[in-house]
């Protein structure tokens, strides 16, 4: 098949990388508005560079992944949406909840399946967590554990756009706990602190978060994010319940240290990158998008589904500015 490919940087160019290593992907067809970037991608992947996502959308390719800034999400799902190729989008689907809502109306009974990158549901152990889950081997849950640490925080710039470390990086963890417990999120409520970088403060944000939340079925969920986990990129989740309990990132890269005497694990180098921690899963999410491209399977993660985690962001959002408990109703319904 023939994928296009929206936006080079980071991100996109890593997309690149791993379609161009998939058997079923015979080329791409690559643009983003600097066209070096674009370029760059084109002489190490290989692919066709275009000037626009007009051209690219008539460049007869089979399925698209948007890799564009954010503020781009919402237009090129619904050109491809209109052109009618599937659509990869990484998340969010919009910066703003009511852009996401007008896309979730506009692309109501269309038949063309929309896939959003939420790539921990491609992760081994947290696949292997939500089969332990759904098989019933823990009994009923009581409790959940979910853990985003980053290494270092992004630049200033991209604190300043982001939206809010909620909504940037927490939701990571708001959807892969509906995922994993297969439960809704009722009601939140979510502290924040600076202890670090400046610039975060600046911009209105918390470097550090912790966030209780009270799913559907009485379970809470206990949330922790940072920018500053000096010794790596820390992601975990542990699930509780009354017959038995899991965890996932137990494993010799997790970028802890331990004092107990005579305790020598972990004994692997910490993880130092999300793209380290989630090769890959982001391999798994991208071999998926082919097989929806194919037709050989509905889409992994809906637009609904991000929406959901994300209404779940702008509750923990307002509970941190309010200082007070929210339910997602409330949010869902300003």
């Amino acid at each position: 098949m023939r994928i296009g490919i929206l936006g080079l940087g980071r991100i996109g160019a890593f997309h690149a990388e791993t379609l161009s290593g998939l058997d079923v992907v015979e080329s791409l067809v690559l643009t983003d508005p600097f066209a070096d970037a674009a370029k760059t991608a084109a002489e190490k992947f290989g692919g066709e560079v275009v000037d626009s996502p007009e051209a690219l959308l008539a460049a007869g390719v089979d399925g698209i992944v948007v890799a564009a800034a954010t503020d781009a999400h919402p237009a090129l799902i619904l050109a491809g949406v209109e052109a009618g190729i599937p659509v990869f989008c990484e998340k969010p689907v919009a910066k703003h909840m009511s852009e996401g809502v007008e896309v979730l109306k506009a692309i109501q009974g269309k038949d063309v399946p929309i896939q959003i990158g939420y790539n921990r549901r491609f992760d081994a152990g947290f696949v292997a967590a939500r089969a332990a889950v759904q098989a019933g081997e823990l009994g009923k849950l009581h409790t959940v554990r979910s853990t985003t640490l980053d290494p270092a925080p992004p630049p200033a710039a991209y604190v300043a756009a982001s939206g809010g470390i909620f909504r940037d990086c927490s939701v990571h963890d708001f959807d892969i706990i509906r995922w994993v417990t297969g439960r809704e999120v009722v009601e939140v409520y979510a502290v924040g602190g600076n202890r670090g970088a400046d610039y975060i403060k600046a911009a209105g944000d918390a470097d550090t978060t912790g966030a209780l939340l009270t799913l559907d079925d009485g379970t809470i969920a206990v949330i922790s994010n940072s920018r500053h986990n000096a010794r790596g990129y820390d992601v975990r989740m542990e699930i509780h319940g009354f017959t038995d309990s899991i965890a996932v990132g137990l494993e010799d890269k997790l970028p802890l240290r331990s004092v107990e005497p005579g305790v020598t694990f972990p004994a692997g180098t910490p993880h130092d990158f999300f793209m380290d921690r989630f090769t890959e899963a982001y391999r798994a999410e991208l071999t998926a998008f082919s097989e929806v491209v194919a037709g050989h399977r509905t889409s992994p993660c809906t637009v609904e589904d991000a929406l959901e985690a994300g209404w779940i962001a702008e509750a923990c959002t307002l509970s941190l500015h309010e200082h007070r408990p929210v339910t997602i109703e409330e949010v869902r319904q300003a």
